[in-house]
């Protein structure tokens, strides 16, 4: 049971465009940045935005709900319950817009010479919804649930992202210190884990009936009620430890209502009719078709960002034929000339992907050596492969939705035109993540890896772990089966590398390593856009807070440090969001 969420936390199904069956996309070669949908462009509307006001109501029209609830060491969190967690909770580091993960609720988090030894200060004065105190015990506590380490609480992938955690101390009344096995640099971004590590209070971790149904947290809104597949209401906690400019606490908002809208038709004319005054999409035709126009007729106010994006990918299970062989690895990725199914799929918007990293990750590399689209090339692997006694075949496991099942049919007529048969498999997603868990596929559809440090990969690419003996335990969440030596090199090196020169490089090897043994069919990445009527404003936030959050903070800085993450994949705050 612990394994069967893994795969729902963060492989979502690829797809994220939305042409019509038949289409063959808008041939004009646009991008994002070419038609200012990008996180440079910012927010439209805000130049006639004014001064923000208190008050109103927020309905955010989210693409799903939340499956098994919010006791978060045991969540199942995708964007959609991210973005509940950034309502209710608070995390103990942020990203910023340099890409540095910086202190939130924590007040500071540091780390001796070797990087193994790392003090987090938790910040005074902020209580939680039930009005008890943030104590450093509560925040060891929760760490500790989350490496599942704590009596009476299950861990799902934070106990395999957090093994490297020895021990978890509290030293004084207001420090937690947690020693490490081995140096690990991007130990804050952990903290962090795309919004999902959100500071629980005592009442509901040790909660054994409703862990999952009664959330207590530190965050702007307080919880009021959750009917599941219809609405998630939250109120404004009058006792944020955040103050805006105005000296008064965060949120703006007077409550916030969530409403999982899986229909992007439906989500759409939601916006339009008012039904919902905000709404996250990563539908590639909606961004560039019907929210650009209603953004140009200043109907509403939209932010796009492809910042620390998601990869959208064909997965290739690489322990049994035929893709154990890498000549069919590259076979695939030369049959289909990614650009165009683009075009068809996404109407070309997306940026194509040769990488695991997006470009502002340190690991990336403009031309990593990924295989170009060379159809002859590809037959030709393939005729070595069959002349070896390979079999030109497998199958391609999908879901149902329809632009991902029109992507798996565009792939396999490329397959087909290469001298490969495949066969589709739909499958709901609670199938999909047994067949992904017990390797039960060949290939498969999906989008992960949002930004963040490079580090990150090290839970889902690390081939497994060696005994004393000589044993080979594999590592059950790296789903592809890589087995590669120089992937487990280069990931335990640039956990442990201190110069940020040599990381740099280690990363970009990997990269380079990643693209040319086509451990992933790279497709694009994903974009983001958050949607609001065009009286709501405020999508990234205030900027984050300084050593002293208990007093007025800044409407707006030139410290870079303090500038939010313009990235949307893990969601976006939630606090400076206001209603003219």
């Amino acid at each position: 049971m612990a394994l069967a969420g893994v795969l729902a936390i963060s492989l979502l199904a690829s797809g994220c465009g939305g042409a019509k069956k038949g289409s063959e996309g808008s041939g004009g070669g646009e991008k994002l940045d070419d038609i200012g949908l990008n996180a440079d462009a910012g927010e439209s509307g805000l130049a006639d935005a004014g001064e923000p006001t208190r008050g109103g109501k927020l309905i955010y029209g989210l693409e799903a709900d939340t499956n098994g609830g919010f006791c978060l060491s045991e969540g199942q969190l995708a964007i959609s319950g991210m973005m509940v967690v950034r309502a209710v909770y608070d995390t103990l580091t942020v990203p910023n817009a340099e890409g540095d993960y910086v202190p939130y609720l924590a007040k500071s988090v540091t780390h001796d010479d070797a990087y193994q030894t790392w003090d987090i200060v938790i910040r005074e004065g902020v209580k939680f919804h039930d009005g008890t105190d943030l104590t450093a015990e509560v925040v060891k506590n929760n760490l500790d649930a989350y490496r599942g380490a704590y009596p009476g609480r299950d861990s799902l992938l934070l106990a395999f992202n957090l093994r490297n955690i020895a021990s978890v101390e509290v030293t004084a009344p207001d420090t937690v210190q947690v020693k490490t096995v081995v140096p690990w640099v991007a130990f804050p971004s952990y903290l962090y884990s795309s919004s999902r590590l959100g500071i629980m209070a005592q009442s509901q971790l040790d909660d054994k009936d409703s862990c999952a149904r009664k959330l207590v947290g530190t965050g702007p809104f307080k919880f009021v009620s959750w009917n599941p597949n219809q609405k998630f209401v939250a109120e404004r906690n009058p006792d944020y430890w955040q103050i805006a400019p105005d000296g008064k606490p965060y949120p703006y908002a007077d409550s916030i209502e969530f409403r999982p809208i899986t229909d992007i038709e439906v989500r759409n004319q939601a916006l339009q009719s008012g039904d919902i005054n905000i709404m996250h999409t990563s539908d590639g035709e909606t961004i560039g078709g019907k929210l650009k126009d209603l953004r140009d007729q200043g109907k509403i106010n939209m932010m796009v960002s492809e910042d620390s994006a998601e990869v959208s990918f064909v997965q290739m299970n690489q322990t049994a034929p035929p893709f154990d062989d890498i000549r069919m690895r590259k076979a695939l990725a030369m049959a289909a000339d990614r650009s165009q199914i683009n075009e068809i799929v996404n109407d070309g918007l997306p940026t194509i992907a040769d990488s695991v990293f997006s470009p502002d990750s340190i690991g990336y590399v403009e031309d990593p050596g990924f295989p170009k689209y060379d159809q002859a090339e590809a037959k030709k692997l393939i005729e070595e492969y069959v002349a070896d006694g390979g079999k030109p075949e497998f199958t391609l496991h999908a879901t149902n939705a329809p632009t991902v099942k029109r992507l798996a049919e565009l792939i396999q007529q490329r397959a087909k035109a290469a001298g490969v048969t495949v066969k589709i498999i739909l499958r709901d997603q609670a199938s999909l993540i047994n067949d992904a868990i017990g390797k039960k596929y060949q290939a498969m559809l999906f989008r992960n890896y949002p930004g963040g440090d490079p580090d990150s990969l090290y839970v889902w690419f690390y081939s497994g772990t060696k005994g004393d003996d000589g044993s080979f335990t594999p590592n059950l969440v790296n789903f592809a089966g890589v087995n590669d030596p120089e992937v487990d090199k280069a990931l335990d090196e640039g956990r442990s590398e201190t110069d940020p020169a040599k990381r740099k490089a280690i990363y970009q090897d990997l990269a380079r390593r990643m693209a040319t043994q086509v451990h992933g069919i790279w497709s694009w990445y994903t974009p983001w856009a958050v949607a609001e009527s065009a009286n709501v404003h405020g999508i990234l936030g205030p900027p984050l807070p300084g050593d002293d959050a208990s007093k007025p903070g800044d409407a707006t800085t030139d410290d870079p440090a303090r500038q939010p993450n313009r990235g949307l994949a893990t969601g976006h705050s939630l606090i400076g969001l206001w209603v003219e």
